[in-house]
């Protein structure tokens, strides 16, 4: 019906009367602006909420804890579900949770490590970590005699009583926290090359060595992000940072070409014809892994590929089974989990003023990030395999115990932000430290000279200041003696 006067037969004359039709649309335009304007303020609202969340004293260190216990969490269910096949080949009588128990003790080992990093107070920490960068390099040598054990064609591990201890996962953190305080000590020296790279990446060649010897190209490759990230974070010349990445590019190629093995693995990486019978028949499984979960994935317990399609699925490919059982949706929340941590680990080491605290928290968070984005991309096809496990989703030993430690460090960080030492220092520990028995966290004092001590004169020409004043002073001296020679006009009347 038109928007027209409805005229009234009676008495012939207007009613002013709006037309159905026209009130109708009113009235539908009138709701959609009004739910366009609720949803609108609904998301102002929450966005003011998780805004004034984040700006609260503890926010980082709560999402450490948060972040670190869902990680471990999915990677404990997963666990369960990837081992429960390969456990009972192990030995006579074992059963569907043997495999399952030993990760459940090392992540029983691991809670307690990070409850010791969170413990400790830094300057302990920081004190000790020359102390614990020769204990890494003794392991690394020690795994090379007959006590080390070859697993898979890598004489990488101690095994001592059915317990493995893998060395290079000490190594990581032991060159992290070295290396961060090495160039804290050289941060004025930080624009000369030979302060910058002696002792540290000397160091770093060492165990890399060791590493090539065992051979584990993977755990070289880690523990190459490690020595990036510290030349980054510790502030080294963009012309030396470059030269370190395309030296480190340069050995990875030619580690990966001389072994026939790396080579057959890059070679399959590179071509999509390959045997899948053969070199790339892991990598295939993988994506046939992922591609059988689609979005929703098959369920929990129900992936095919843990029945020995896909080798080490609760190792190095557990992220192939988190695809297949929990699909496309599985997938994106352990990855915006990893992406959490990235810029939860970044917002520390940014609003800390403490160097060495910045630059630790910077390397361990780069190093988790890397590693777990290597492993992802080689189960989807878009790297070489290199052997690199999903930190705290992979079934765990020392990886475990020593990833936990690193969120233990990075939790213990984020309590020495300027605005959470102010609050814990003054309003208690809160809930979380009464529980933990968490001391408060010492302020930030930079390190002052000795006292006595004064900066030696370089040799050569003075500094322009102290050369003004000397003249000043000679001036000065040479104008009293001219004064001194005069004869006194006038006289004493």
């Amino acid at each position: 019906m038109a928007a027209v006067d409805q005229v009234d037969k009676a008495g012939g004359r207007a009613t002013g009367r709006t037309a159905p039709d026209s009130l109708g649309s009113k009235r539908d335009t009138s709701r959609r602006g009004g739910n366009k304007n609720g949803f609108t303020a609904r998301l102002t609202a929450l966005r003011t909420a998780l805004t004034a969340w984040l700006s609260r004293p503890l926010a980082s260190f709560h999402l450490v804890l948060a972040l670190c216990g869902m990680l471990s969490v999915i990677g404990t269910v997963m666990v369960l579900s990837a081992s429960s096949v390969e456990s009972t080949y192990l030995t006579e009588g074992a059963t569907a949770y043997s495999l399952f128990k030993k990760h459940i003790v090392f992540l029983m080992i691991g809670m307690v490590v990070f409850w010791v990093a969170l413990r400790l107070p830094l300057r302990v920490i920081r004190g000790s970590s020359s102390t614990l960068l020769f204990v890494a390099l003794a392991l690394l040598v020690t795994v090379l005699t007959p006590l080390g054990a070859v697993v898979n064609g890598s004489q990488g591990w101690i095994v001592v009583s059915g317990f493995s201890l893998q060395p290079v996962e000490v190594a990581k953190v032991a060159l992290a926290l070295w290396g961060a305080h090495i160039l804290v000590l050289k941060a004025r020296l930080a624009h000369l090359w030979r302060h910058v790279l002696v002792p540290l990446v000397p160091v770093a060649l060492v165990m890399f060595a060791l590493l090539m010897a065992q051979p584990d190209l993977g755990g070289t490759v880690s523990l190459g992000v490690v020595l990036v990230a510290l030349l980054w974070f510790g502030g080294a010349p963009r012309g030396l940072f470059a030269a370190v990445i395309a030296g480190g590019l340069a050995g990875v190629i030619g580690l990966a070409l001389i072994a026939d093995y790396r080579l057959a693995r890059v070679m399959s990486f590179l071509s999509s014809n390959s045997d899948p019978s053969d070199d790339g028949y892991q990598a295939q499984q993988a994506q046939y892994a992922l591609a059988d979960g689609g979005l929703f994935g098959r369920g929990l317990g129900q992936g095919g590929s843990k029945w020995h399609y896909l080798p080490n699925v609760h190792h190095d490919f557990i992220f192939a089974l988190i695809g297949e059982e929990l699909g496309f949706l599985g997938c994106t929340v352990v990855i915006g989990l990893f992406a959490g941590v990235a810029v939860v680990g970044l917002r520390i080491a940014t609003r800390n003023i403490d160097p060495w605290i910045r630059i630790v928290a910077g390397t361990l968070t780069v190093w988790l990030v890397s590693q777990a984005a290597i492993n992802i991309g080689y189960v989807a096809g878009l790297l070489p395999v290199t052997g690199v496990t999903l930190p705290l989703i992979s079934y765990g030993g020392t990886s475990l115990v020593v990833t936990l430690g690193q969120f233990g460090i990075l939790a213990n960080c984020a309590r020495h932000e300027p605005e959470a030492v102010a609050a814990l220092r003054t309003q208690g520990p809160g809930k979380f430290g009464t529980i933990l028995r968490l001391r408060p966290p010492e302020p930030y004092r930079p390190r002052s000279k000795p006292a006595g001590s004064r900066q030696q004169p370089r040799r050569g020409r003075p500094p322009a200041r102290n050369a003004a004043a000397t003249r000043s002073r000679t001036q000065a001296r040479q104008g009293r003696a001219v004064r001194g020679t005069q004869p006194r006009r006038g006289g004493r009347r």
